[in-house]
């Protein structure tokens, strides 16, 4: 096998990313124009029940809006009370797709937003590999060996960990590395592979490993060709029950059409780091600066346009000491909104003694932030499990 690229090696996440600067939609907003303003929430957002309150009849949200202090605000059929920082009433939401209609009763000014409420999201967990396809590689070379998937070494530590925590695990892969494609994965294990995609997933990563940030400017049809290469494959020798429709792309950046790409592969929610850092960001697929902003704080967001759902991973394991990992999430788990699912990442060539990059301890890492999530009263599920109605 050669050796990979490292991937985000430079990536260091000393705190709680990024600062956590709203995304309300305020810039160059002038109440005295007559126009409307979504502050809180705003459309796309997935709520859950750390944002609002129980009742019998469902989920109440306090909806903030944006006016001129003179106006009759109208939300959802409640007149709305002023406040220093816009009118609020709160809304009941009753399904997973919820319409907020706000109506200035002075002016006759209409506007309204779609958000969600995610009814199994808080205190959930999952844990995610990226730079998948060595792992493959060994179990293609050794399938006259291998009586079992699990023989091979890092699939097999990973069953250990569900079997002890019941840890769910989402694996992203590779089409191809030196000296191997998918193609050469055997047929013989696809029974195994369905009999255990309860705790396990596969989805598409890359076509490769290198070179760095491949789909930053790449088009629909490259993203949809690579992606189409990869899923056929888990078709045919692991099968449609290890799939889903969330993916996490190779380094994290895209176009539009990169996204679109995905979004019609099947992919409908597509996850990223989302790093917002002196005032910049980036691995934030196609996002801007301020929904970027309002990832960072939100971790949950859907863009109602394009119809893709995206998320934000919570820690790279591999980024981290040992010792780090417990305070960090400690940390993250004092925001409420930072902590509602715990997203646990690692990168699969850490776990090879020939990586240049080696972590001897990969298994303690990811022993580590699992164990951490379960002692927090996190349960395991995958992200597709939480994120749709």
């Amino acid at each position: 096998m050669s050796i990979m690229t490292s991937r985000r090696d430079f990536i260091r996440i000393a705190g709680i990313s990024g600062a956590a600067l709203v995304s309300n939609g305020m810039t160059g907003w002038n109440p005295s124009d007559g126009a409307l303003r979504f502050i809180n929430p705003i459309d796309g957002d997935m709520l859950n029940e750390r944002d609002g309150s129980f009742s019998k009849e469902g989920l109440y949200i306090p909806v903030v809006i944006g006016a001129a202090s003179d106006s009759k605000i109208i939300i959802n059929g409640i007149e709305a009370r002023y406040r220093a920082d816009g009118f609020m009433a709160d809304i009941l939401l009753k399904k997973y797709k919820n319409l907020i209609e706000v109506y200035d009763a002075k002016t006759g000014t209409r506007q309204s937003m779609i958000v969600y409420w995610l009814k199994n999201y808080v205190n959930r967990y999952r844990l995610s590999l990226d730079d998948n396809i060595w792992f493959l590689q060994d179990i293609a070379e050794n399938s006259l060996k291998y009586k079992s998937l699990f023989e091979n070494p890092y699939l097999g530590f990973f069953r250990q960990l569900h079997d002890i925590y019941g840890t769910k695990v989402h694996i992203n892969i590779y089409y191809q590395t030196d000296g191997f494609n998918l193609s050469q994965m055997p047929v013989k294990y696809k029974s195994e592979w369905r009999d255990n995609s309860g705790w396990l997933r596969l989805s598409f990563h890359a076509l490769q490993n290198d070179p760095d940030n491949p789909y930053m400017k790449a088009g629909y049809d490259v993203v949809k060709r690579d992606c189409d290469k990869v899923m056929e494959q888990i078709r045919r020798f692991a099968g449609e029950e290890l799939m889903g429709p969330v993916t996490t792309l190779h380094w994290g950046e895209a176009t539009v059409d990169g996204s679109r790409a995905l979004r019609d592969s099947g992919y409908l929610a597509q996850v990223s780091d989302f790093v917002l850092r002196d005032g910049k960001h980036s691995i934030s697929m196609y996002l801007d600066l301020e929904q970027t902003r309002h990832m960072n704080d939100r971790l949950v967001w859907k863009d109602n346009r394009e119809n893709i759902i995206f998320s934000k991973i919570s820690i790279v394991l591999n980024s981290h000491e040992v010792e780090e990992i417990v305070p960090f999430l400690d940390e993250l788990k004092k925001d409420p909104h930072k902590s509602a699912y715990m997203d646990l990442l690692m990168h699969e060539q850490y776990f090879y003694p020939f990586y240049r990059s080696y972590q001897p301890d990969f298994r303690s890492k990811v022993t580590t932030g699992v164990k951490w999530a379960a002692d927090n009263g996190y349960t395991p599920a995958f992200l597709s499990e939480c994120v749709f109605g």
